[in-house]
């Protein structure tokens, strides 16, 4: 279980105005795209094979990875049209090794800590686990709820929230488990597969408070810049 897929075929509508040349995650953060912090934070965690989900723009990202990890490191899986987050996983499950994999998305860093969240998925027999970051006073982000024993019983829809769980955006996914469903190559994975599948006891969230940021808009792009300077 040291393989992580990474999410980086987004176009970044919401980011346009701060980075209108370059794929959200190839932003720079003082000299350096965003996706090298996420890199090397997998990697101080145990991660040393990569599947990188690539789409829009993809060879900024080939000329990156080309120059800063060794060739046998790391996998490129493009999409030849947008398939969602759900089937651009789905495509890229096709080069795992692995029966569980990680999946982060490529425009956030949450500094978990993925022994033992690696550990808590593979006692719960989980089809899939979620990272769940505590978060006090959003509105950007939906809350999550989980049980008594960690299953996810509920996503609320995105509203202001005193105080609560959000979907941190890291995976840890059986991919047997995930491909039996079969399904349709386009889809959204939070819509179509998260909240189809919970109360059945496949969906578990391991709670971790640690450091989280989402680049997805222009403030939180430059509150980057002076929190990983």
């Amino acid at each position: 279980m040291n393989e992580a897929i990474i999410l980086a075929g987004g176009i970044g509508t919401r980011l346009k105005s701060a980075v209108p040349d370059l794929p959200k995650c190839m932003a720079p953060v003082n000299g350096k795209p965003f996706i090298a912090y996420i890199i090397a934070h997998l990697q101080q965690q145990g991660i040393d094979r990569f599947i990188f989900s690539l789409g829009y723009k993809h060879q900024y990202f080939t000329e990156y990875l080309q120059q800063h990890l060794l060739t046998e490191s790391y996998t490129i899986v493009t999409e030849q049209e947008p398939l969602g987050t759900g089937g651009a996983i789905q495509l890229a499950c096709s080069a795992v090794h692995s029966e569980n994999v990680l999946v982060t998305n490529g425009d956030t860093l949450y500094t978990m800590h993925y022994a033992t969240f690696r550990q808590f998925h593979l006692n719960k027999k989980a089809g899939c686990s979620l990272c769940l970051k505590p978060m006090e006073h959003f509105d950007r982000y939906g809350a999550v709820s989980i049980n008594e024993n960690s299953e996810i019983i509920a996503f609320h829809e995105k509203k202001y929230t005193e105080k609560g769980l959000i979907n941190g955006g890291v995976y840890l996914l059986n991919v047997t488990q995930f491909l039996s469903n079969k399904l349709p190559e386009k889809f959204s994975f939070e819509k179509d597969y998260l909240e189809q599948k919970t109360g059945n006891r496949e969906l578990f969230g391991y709670v971790q408070d640690e450091y989280f940021i989402d680049i997805g808009i222009p403030d939180d792009y430059l509150k980057a810049q002076a929190e990983l300077s």
